[in-house]
């Protein structure tokens, strides 16, 4: 699908604030609500706009600390059981299958360094894990949500 220049100015917009009206953001974007809408439905129904959500601070809810912990398999571990592995950890924000040493990097939200201890420990109980290696992350430099 083409996106184009105005495509991106919508999207930057509900980026910001996704609760934006379609009157607000046409007036940002000079266009009337209805043709914002439009767009909008476009780009929802080409998957380009995949919905809305609300951004949570972990931090505000007592998981201050954060890390990426890299795992290493067992050789013939496919992504299936490593995804099945990973799911049931509540604390696993997000996890990739990479390049490189590691076969995948999770990254854990954690309530302090003792909760990421059991977090990590809970990590290597899984059989096909041979060994992991962690980062703490002390801040954030850089936040994009687009």
């Amino acid at each position: 699908m083409r996106v184009d220049e105005v495509d991106h100015k919508i999207l930057a917009c509900l980026v910001d604030d996704g609760r934006s009206t379609y009157d607000d953001v046409g007036r940002r974007v000079a266009l009337s609500a209805p043709a914002v809408k439009r767009r909008v439905d476009r780009m929802r129904e080409r998957g380009v706009l995949r919905g809305f959500t609300a951004l949570v601070d972990p931090a505000a809810l007592g998981a201050t600390t954060e890390a990426l912990i890299e795992l290493f398999y067992a050789p013939g571990i496919g992504l299936d059981r490593v995804r099945e592995s990973l799911r049931p950890i509540p604390e696993v924000a997000e996890a990739w299958s990479v390049t490189g040493d590691a076969d995948c990097i999770v990254r854990v939200r954690a309530r302090d360094p003792q909760d990421l201890e059991r977090i990590i420990m809970e990590l290597q109980r899984e059989a096909s894990v041979v060994r992991t290696r962690s980062q703490i992350i002390m801040s954030r430099l850089i936040e994009r949500r687009d």
